[in-house]
């Protein structure tokens, strides 16, 4: 990890967001030190998840990961991080069962049978066809939010392939003894932070860029002190001052000979790369969904699924016509169906924001630590002996 004071080589990141350590001694490996760290915390009162909590969250979701390809009967038996406890707690889930019951009720306890106006308003094929297009709704916006969150996810690894370039470039190029390279690579991994920070989700200056820093040594208090100016928990500011910073270095190590011109080009040009990978993501959760379109499904949904149960509940007999195997097996196409709407919804509206502490987002802590490990194990490398 980018930790200055052992001079140990870097361990590759583990997942379940634990803190990655550092093995074997290394005299030569590369380090991000050379300054006293600062933990420079904001308010104590910021109300998101503290870095244990992190961690616990993304050791819950790499664990979720692993669990895709296991047998039926395991999945089943799982529930954290099932759809059950979404359903569970979702109000139309349950309103179609309970008309579905009243209905029934009404048949068993001697109300007399149902007009034949209300029998012909309550067509199967009628609520067939509403069925249909609510099902063709929730699909395109599954469709639509899954596409959005496989973009998001190529643009938070494409970060940290665009660090790992960045820190093979550094070492090739850069003369070991050139003070830019470890400043580069410190500004880069912090700027990576404060991207996630500045999205305004659980990611807290306090609680994660401030103990990431600490742990890494990636600024110091002057350099802290340079970027107070801005909020940090707000917007991308932060981000782009590291970014820019990134640029002055690779400029610097130009002016001093380090590189030459076509080399400072090639690293500009990743430092512009992952800027823009990171404003990708900014843009993204600047402009979610159309809250429109959300609030459309959700009053759709309660249309269709009360009169579909009206309609099984009707359908299912009355007077000499009760049977109590028909009225098992419709309210169980009620339950079905009621978890096909609500479970298509749920699952969309999961994948809007990944940045969140929801267990099907994506990991972002572990996201890090590539990027940590990653540039410590590529300044590390030594050229085998001939």
């Amino acid at each position: 990890m980018l930790q200055g004071n052992n001079n140990k080589p870097p361990s590759s990141a583990q997942e379940g967001g634990e803190k990655a350590s550092s093995a074997n001694n290394n005299d030569d490996g590369f380090t991000l030190n050379g300054f006293n760290a600062c933990s420079a915390l904001l308010a104590e009162d910021d109300p998101r998840p503290n870095w244990e909590t992190l961690q616990s969250i993304e050791a819950r979701r790499r664990s979720l990961l692993e669990r895709v390809e296991l047998p039926v009967y395991r999945i089943m038996a799982s529930w954290d991080g099932t759809c059950l406890q979404e359903l569970g707690a979702d109000l139309l889930v349950w309103m179609p069962i309970i008309v579905f019951f009243i209905v029934r009720l009404q048949a068993y306890f001697g109300i007399e049978n149902p007009a034949s106006f209300i029998e012909s308003m309550l067509d199967s094929s009628n609520i067939d066809i509403l069925g249909g297009f609510v099902a063709f709704l929730l699909v395109l916006f599954v469709n639509q939010t899954n596409e959005r969150f496989q973009a998001m996810y190529q643009l938070s690894k494409r970060c940290c392939g665009l660090i790992q370039d960045t820190a093979g470039l550094v070492t090739n190029q850069f003369p070991p003894t050139a003070v830019e390279s470890k400043k580069l690579l410190r500004y880069m991994n912090a700027a990576h932070i404060a991207g996630y920070v500045g999205l305004g989700g659980p990611y807290s200056k306090q609680h994660f860029f401030n103990h990431l820093n600490q742990e890494h040594n990636l600024l110091n208090k002057e350099e802290l002190a340079e970027l107070e100016v801005y909020n940090m928990d707000a917007g991308s500011a932060t981000f782009k001052t590291l970014c820019t910073w990134c640029q002055r270095e690779v400029v610097s190590a130009r002016k001093a000979g380090h590189i030459d011109s076509y080399e400072a080009v090639e690293l500009q040009n990743r430092m512009l790369n992952f800027r823009a990978a990171m404003d990708g993501i900014y843009d993204f959760c600047e402009q979610p969904t159309q809250f429109f379109y959300i609030h459309f499904l959700i009053l759709i949904s309660m249309i269709y699924l009360p009169l579909f149960a009206v309609s099984l509940a009707y359908g299912s007999g009355w007077g000499d016509e009760l049977n109590w195997k028909i009225d098992a097996i419709n309210g169980t196409v009620v339950v079905l169906q009621a978890i096909f709407v609500v479970g298509l919804r749920l699952l969309a509206q999961k994948m809007i924001d990944p940045y969140g502490t929801d267990l099907e987002d994506l990991s972002v802590i572990s996201y890090i630590y590539v990027g940590l490990d990653n540039s410590n194990i590529i300044m590390s490398v030594k050229s085998p002996i001939e």
